[in-house]
């Protein structure tokens, strides 16, 4: 758990410019993936294997724009 947690934090502040703590939960859920899905001996995945997996998962999800930036249900002039 602390590798993952050290990782995460490592992720957040050298990868993304600012973090809005409503999509924490994706910034998470971005990191679980990339951290079970990693290469290892038992598991030799390259970025390409990676890619197509993370594709294959979004097949019928529609995020829309309202929802990514937290304005879902405002009212827009």
């Amino acid at each position: 758990m602390e590798n993952f947690w050290s990782l995460f934090k490592w992720g957040l502040n050298g990868t993304y410019i600012a973090v809005e703590p409503y999509h924490i939960d994706r910034y998470w859920d971005e990191q679980v993936f990339r951290y079970n899905k990693r290469a290892t001996k038992e598991n030799p995945l390259s970025d390409a294997d990676r890619f197509a997996l993370a594709v294959s998962q979004i097949v019928g999800k529609r995020l829309t724009y309202a929802e990514l930036t937290g304005t879902v249900g405002e009212m827009a002039f």
